[in-house]
């Protein structure tokens, strides 16, 4: 093992490749064109292909193609790119197509600012695009965290078929923090097979169709079932969190991303004055982890949600309650982070 100094869109993508990531094409936007930059400079050393996008419809489009000839492959972008993507997600999920996406998150709506955001939850976890379909959804804190789950999503994507998604704010795509990383990068294709990829029938099997028109309402209802069957494995066995000091806690913090690395500073400070907080920190948005807030934690009075944005994870959060404590809601946006002083002033407003 090696220790590397990097940015998270730097480890993100060097995870990519040593996860066996084969192609992978984008369009630059602020604050995650490192991931191109390095894609560009590195993927074709280990016998993969780079391609710069002439925009992010045809950048996702292209991810489509490679999918479904069977290799791993991933497209980042960041907030508005990720919109102009919508469309070509919706086609990769109907079509059951592995494809990690990266979507560091940017101040917005529209052009917005170049300034770290959380504001595109909703878009994540409620639907990238039209119809009923989920993707997986990954929320890292640390640039380590950034890079150990970029290879966890291409394990699952190829698992479940399904596109996931790495969402972090700019301030993890940008900031450098030391990383644990192997010297030499050693692609980790795992053996699933893939009998349905458009690969050539060799004169050996039926040809295979990928597709995501059903003409026959009963069969798009039939695909639909079965696919959200799928799902319900993802959300049983697929949910990750953290907890921080909630063993005793009065009053739970609920953050991700660098909300949640502000919020463990605020409760280890307001540890020291005997004010009891703990953190609940959702690693996967979707599937969202519900069921810890269905946990006893015994001495807890209330939720507090601090995010980077007028309020979204916050209606997950209150459906996980399900009114049997209070949840309040504390937000920054347009780009703006609270400080650590900042969380711990409105934590006092509701501990009154």
């Amino acid at each position: 093992m090696a220790w590397k100094l990097m940015k998270g869109n730097e480890a993100i993508a060097k995870s990519a490749i040593d996860s066996g990531c084969l192609f992978y094409s984008g369009y630059p936007i602020t604050p995650q064109t490192e991931i191109t930059e390095y894609m560009a400079r590195n993927l074709s050393k280990f016998g993969g292909t780079f391609v710069q996008a002439e925009s992010e419809i045809a950048a996702i489009s292209m991810i489509y193609g490679a999918s479904g000839a069977g290799v791993r492959t991933m497209t980042s972008s960041s907030s508005p790119g990720i919109s102009l993507k919508a469309e070509g997600i919706s086609y990769l999920a109907a079509s059951d197509l592995p494809c990690v996406i990266v979507n560091i998150v940017r101040g917005g709506p529209g052009l917005g600012n170049v300034q770290p955001a959380q504001s595109d939850y909703f878009q994540a976890v409620k639907g990238m695009g039209h119809g009923d379909y989920k993707i997986i959804v990954y929320a890292p804190h640390t640039v380590q965290e950034a890079f150990d789950i970029t290879a966890i999503a291409f394990e699952k994507s190829d698992e479940y078929l399904m596109p996931c998604m790495i969402m972090g704010d700019g301030t993890l795509g940008q900031m450098m923090e030391v990383v644990e990383v192997k010297e030499e990068c050693e692609k980790k294709l795992k053996s699933f097979k893939k009998p349905w990829i458009v690969d050539g029938t060799k004169r050996k099997r039926l040809k295979n169709v990928i597709k995501s028109i059903y003409i026959n309402a009963k069969e798009l209802e039939k695909a639909i079932v079965a696919r959200q069957k799928r799902y319900d494995i993802v959300s049983k066995n697929e949910i990750m969190y953290e907890e921080f000091m909630t063993d005793d806690a009065e009053i739970i913090i609920v953050s991700y991303g660098i909300v949640a690395r502000i919020a463990k500073t605020a409760i280890n400070i307001a540890r020291e004055k005997g004010i009891k907080l703990g953190l609940i920190r959702p690693i996967t948005l979707w599937p969202f982890p519900a069921e810890i807030f269905k946990k006893n934690h015994g001495t807890v009075k209330k939720y507090f949600v601090v995010e980077l944005s007028m309020g979204q994870m916050v209606e997950d959060v209150k459906l996980s309650v399900n009114g049997r404590k209070p949840v309040y809601f504390y937000g920054r946006t347009g780009g703006m982070i609270p400080t650590e002083e900042e969380v711990l002033s409105e934590v006092i407003k509701i501990r009154n």
